[in-house]
């Protein structure tokens, strides 16, 4: 049986040593989540891309003609993010930050994408969902996805504790103050670099904030 996670798991050096290759962790192309519903990325609008590790969000965000601000807590990771961006020919804010301590300026995103920021506990969980409200403009949408808790027996991606996951309850009582646009759970096999590769129980939320 799997134990349960630490946070002492999901600090910097962890991240740091993981992202210590020449290849991309999650691969270099976008969750497919953003490439279907591209059609919502409108050229000029702003976004903030959180916990995105390597980059390959951010960067297709910046290809889609938005304005991009990503975070991550690995330096190392955002050093490969850069180096995605240069490749890309796109630029992309990018920021080494500790999602705990990341300051939510009020009303500031039209946009907030949120992909596999699967490392927090349920006490984090709530203060970054929070957070992520605050950020959006009104109008603004919230783009989230992630693993439910059928992940855990599947052992393709994601951490090993099925708290740390959401399900559709969760999201909606999460997100009560949004419109709801989209919620849906799924399985469906993804390829994303040795991180994410298999099987995979997957939801997704498009919600915009009232």
């Amino acid at each position: 049986m799997l134990g349960r996670m630490t946070s002492k798991m999901f600090e910097a050096p962890m991240w740091d040593d993981r992202y210590s290759t020449e290849e991309y962790l999650f691969g270099t192309e976008p969750a497919a989540f953003l490439t279907r519903d591209r059609h919502l990325l409108a050229r000029g609008s702003n976004a903030l891309v959180v916990g995105d590790g390597e980059g390959r969000n951010s960067v297709f965000l910046a290809e889609q003609g938005l304005e991009v601000t990503a975070m991550d807590i690995s330096s190392v990771g955002v050093a490969k993010a850069l180096r995605l961006a240069e490749q890309h020919g796109v630029s992309v804010d990018l920021r080494v930050a500790d999602i705990l301590d990341w300051e939510w300026v009020p009303d500031a995103y039209d946009m907030v994408v949120a992909v596999f920021i699967q490392f927090l506990d349920p006490q984090q969980r709530s203060t970054v969902f929070e957070g992520l409200q605050r950020t959006l403009r009104p109008g603004g949408r919230l783009l989230l996805h992630g693993y439910r808790p059928e992940q855990v027996n599947n052992g393709t991606g994601g951490p090993p504790d099925p708290e740390y996951m959401y399900s559709e309850a969760l999201l909606t009582d999460a997100f009560a103050g949004f419109e709801i646009e989209r919620l849906e759970s799924y399985d469906t096999t993804i390829e994303e670099g040795a991180g994410h590769h298999g099987t995979s129980a997957l939801i997704d939320l498009i919600a915009t904030k009232r």
